[in-house]
């Protein structure tokens, strides 16, 4: 299935920046964006880069001043809401509940900075988990019938993340099939690569639906399938991996779990992950082609790399999430809080039943 998003839709969506002040970045993401959804209630999801988040909240104080905690709004202001975000929080901050033309919106604003770093070195693998996730970068796809050609379009994107994020996937994908077997499925290597983020998000114990990773998975396979085909076909180049048709519209795959393509693999790591596989494994200092020294994690075994990953993955999602929950209390207000909690677990009391 292919995701067609309506111009209408489309226009509807770039409408509500208009509100806002000026941004660098954005991104929509979420199941507000499936076509199939037609809840009201769900809120629309942004990620909003901007150059200047103290600027940037100070303005949007001035325009939209009830999108913030009262408090906030009244006592804090720009230079107090930025501060949290920073030194409490991830770097961003939420305005959740916001209402604009009979819909609900939240949108996250984080420096560029701090977005391009978590792309990159997954520091707090925090939006860097979101941007592995199709509904994310390829939120807006259209299918024309006659040249089966496809466009993907991001709402703003003036410092081309979309190019810089090709790192965060072929390090997504690297680090789903150094936790996968020697065989498995597309849809196993989708789910993988869909959980990471999630892994030790302490939301995942009682305030997320525990199908959420099949849902996103199923909805959105296709979607999947184009966003990480090139780097699929990249590593069956390299011969890490065999590509099988099995009938259906995915394909079976194998991989090759020997010593040296895993550390090649970890090589693909992100910098911050590997420097703490370093720490706890060991590293030597390795002259690359290009003249430039590099350290590479001393690996004794595939399975000793894969479970010091995922401790280094779960640790910093566990910390990120912590600091996030805790921020996003003292910025948007008990009730707010509350409120957004209780959802989730409804969703999750759902899942469950």
């Amino acid at each position: 299935m292919i995701v067609i998003m309506a111009t209408g839709d489309r226009a509807e969506l770039q409408g509500f920046l208009k509100v806002l002040p000026p941004v660098d970045f954005c991104c929509v993401y979420g199941s507000a964006l499936h076509p199939n959804n037609r809840e009201k209630s769900t809120m629309v999801d942004y990620i909003l880069g901007v150059s200047n988040p103290e600027q940037w909240h100070s303005q949007n104080l001035k325009m939209n001043k009830n999108h913030y905690a009262s408090w906030m709004a009244h006592l804090g202001g720009a230079k107090l809401i930025t501060e949290i975000a920073d030194e409490i929080g991830v770097g961003v901050h939420f305005n959740p509940f916001v209402t604009w033309n009979d819909k609900m919106f939240k949108y996250g604003v984080v420096r560029m900075h701090d977005l391009v770093q978590d792309v990159l070195n997954w520091e707090r693998f925090y939006l860097s988990g979101r941007l592995q996730k199709p509904n994310c970068l390829s939120c807006y796809i259209f299918l024309f019938s006659l040249t089966q050609q496809i466009i993907v379009q991001i709402l703003v994107d003036n410092l081309d993340i979309e190019n810089v994020n090709s790192a965060n996937l072929r390090a997504a994908i690297s680090a789903a099939l150094l936790l996968l077997p020697p065989k498995f499925t597309e849809e196993d290597l989708y789910a993988k690569i869909c959980s990471l983020s999630y892994m030790g998000d302490l939301r995942m114990l009682f305030a997320e639906d525990r199908n959420k990773v099949k849902k996103i998975v199923q909805g959105q396979f296709d979607l999947f399938q184009l966003k990480y085909k090139p780097f699929l076909e990249e590593y069956e180049a390299k011969e890490f991996l065999r590509l099988a048709s099995s009938g259906s519209h995915q394909k079976n795959i194998s991989q090759d779990c020997g010593l040296s393509v895993a550390r090649s693999l970890v090589n693909s790591l992100p910098p911050m992950v590997r420097s703490q596989m370093g720490m706890k494994l060991g590293e030597k200092k390795k002259l690359t082609e290009s003249g430039r020294i590099i350290s590479e994690v001393l690996i004794g075994s595939r399975e000793e790399a894969a479970k010091c990953m995922q401790k280094v993955l779960r640790r910093t999602v566990m910390v990120s999430s912590t600091r996030q929950a805790v921020s996003s209390l003292l910025t948007v207000g008990a009730v707010t809080a509350v409120r957004y909690l209780s959802n989730k677990m409804c969703k999750a009391w759902k899942s469950w039943r």
